[in-house]
């Protein structure tokens, strides 16, 4: 959306330290707004959401909240506050006009009694930010080593600071990470709040973000190639073939490691794979090259859960990792439309660009849906070895059966409210109602419809027995 990423920290880096001052900014601003219309941006207000006017937030200051020293970030049990301090009032507009940039905005950050000066933000997202309009709460990316230091916050570099679009639970990336992370690696996730030049900006979800951190935690070294699958209707990141030439792929997979003929040519290899291998050979070929249980799991958890943004149904958002031994791991990257009933982006019968008929899914999302979709042959691949396609159904089942029951899921959720419930209802910069979050994480199983759809408790127990309606004994325990 809007285009390729403008990029001006080269062009306007006077002193060369990789950053720009604010005297720097100044001048990299102007040109972000003299050059945005060339590039067919929407501008920095965004759609707006038709939502009334924001209304100011409680004023607040560290001293007023506990500290988690000692907590690990992504503790669910604790909501910390992060304070943001700008130097200037006007940092919200200087965020949106560097939105399609390479410029982060520094900001000093405190929290848990301790302050890093210099963090790096931008606005982040693409939905999430065009349709939220200014005043209301967008999603931030925080830089924490962004002042030229190897600072860190509780050993984490970068935060994906998320504003829920479409989700009035605030729950679905918490939940979608919970159930995937025993399975494969996925990103963490909880609640943060955040106060900006001291006004609260209310409830934020805290992801983890998929980098050189993430990599060694989870696969014990960083080493190899990493590309980010951006999402986009019809965005055509679904391993397929596109011919020998690297361009076709630049423009749907971006490189986030240093730029390598070689990496390209082995995911170009990794393509033909799929494109030129009889099924009856397809696993042998591409084991060597392919972890092909962590795919499956990948493949059976973003359509137990009915991903609406996943790959079953736009082939895109999600991250590739290439490890130093030549393996391609599949990592989730999206995780914030699960347990949707339609789906925010769109009614259930489509979505723009998408393919007829697809939609954003439901309760009743079939296992199997895209197996003969060419576009998509990380599925209509590996689904179509019935070995493998067995083996997926089992995970599917296994997701259902135990960690989809209630008595599992329930108290993660009902956790998740006592936390967040005092701030969400304090939060006058949300994008949903105070009467839709309570909706939405109703205990009530048979919740009425709201913005989104029907209660977390609804969705789930409807998917549950959708998925196991052949086992009925199943979905009574």
């Amino acid at each position: 959306m809007g285009g390729p990423e403008l990029k001006l920290v080269e062009r306007f880096d006077a002193d060369g330290d990789g950053r720009l001052d604010r005297e720097e900014r100044t001048l990299a601003r102007k040109a972000a707004q003299e050059e945005r219309p060339a590039r067919g941006g929407r501008g920095p207000g965004g759609f707006g959401g038709g939502r009334p006017p924001a209304e100011p937030g409680p004023r607040m200051t560290p001293a007023d909240v506990k500290a988690y020293p000692d907590a690990d970030l992504y503790d669910l049990t604790v909501l910390r506050t992060l304070f943001l301090e700008f130097d200037s009032d006007d940092w919200e507009k200087e965020l949106a006009d560097f939105r399609p940039t390479d410029v982060d905005v520094p900001a000093k950050l405190t929290v848990d009694d301790r302050t890093v000066d210099g963090v790096g933000v931008h606005f982040r997202g693409a939905s999430s930010y065009f349709m939220v309009g200014e005043g209301h709460k967008r999603s931030l990316n925080l830089a924490i080593d962004h002042g030229g230091t190897n600072a860190d916050l509780h050993g984490y570099r970068t935060l994906n600071l998320l504003n829920a679009n479409g989700d009035p639970s605030m729950m679905s990336s918490v939940l979608y990470s919970h159930i995937a992370r025993p399975h494969i690696p996925a990103p963490k996730a909880n609640f943060v709040r955040v106060v900006i030049n001291g006004e609260c900006w209310g409830v934020y979800v805290n992801v983890q973000q998929a980098n050189k951190d993430f990599l060694k935690e989870c696969y014990g070294s960083a080493k190899g190639n990493r590309w980010k699958v951006k999402g986009r209707p019809g965005g055509r990141g679904g391993l397929e073939y596109f011919g020998a030439e690297t361009e076709p792929y630049r423009g749907i997979f971006e490189l986030k490691t240093k730029e390598n003929d070689a990496a390209w040519q082995d995911l170009i290899a990794l393509c033909r794979i799929f494109d030129e291998t009889p099924l009856g050979k397809l696993e042998e070929k591409v084991r060597p090259v392919l972890d092909v249980d962590e795919a499956l799991w990948f493949l059976a958890i973003d359509n137990a859960l009915v991903n609406s943004d996943g790959y079953w149904t736009r082939a895109s958002d999600y991250t590739l990792f290439e490890d130093a031994e030549g393996v391609f791991h599949v990592i989730p990257h999206d995780m914030n439309e699960c347990f949707v009933a339609g789906g925010p982006g769109g009614p259930p019968g489509g979505f723009p660009g998408g393919p007829p008929g697809m939609g954003h899914g439901g309760p009743d999302l079939d296992p199997l849906v895209a197996l003969d979709d060419g576009g998509k042959p990380l599925r209509s691949g590996l689904l179509g070895v019935p070995r493998l396609r067995d083996q997926y159904l089992d995970h599917i089942r296994m997701i259902a059966r135990d960690q989809l029951a209630w008595e599992s899921i329930g108290p993660v959720i009902e956790q998740c409210r006592e936390l967040i419930d005092d701030a969400v209802r304090e939060d006058t910069r949300k994008l949903a109602s105070t009467e839709a979050f309570e909706a939405a994480t109703s205990f009530t199983p048979t919740a009425e419809e709201g913005e989104r759809g029907v209660s977390l408790r609804d969705f789930i127990e409807r998917r549950r027995a959708f998925l196991l309606r052949d086992d009925p004994a199943a979905v009574s325990r």
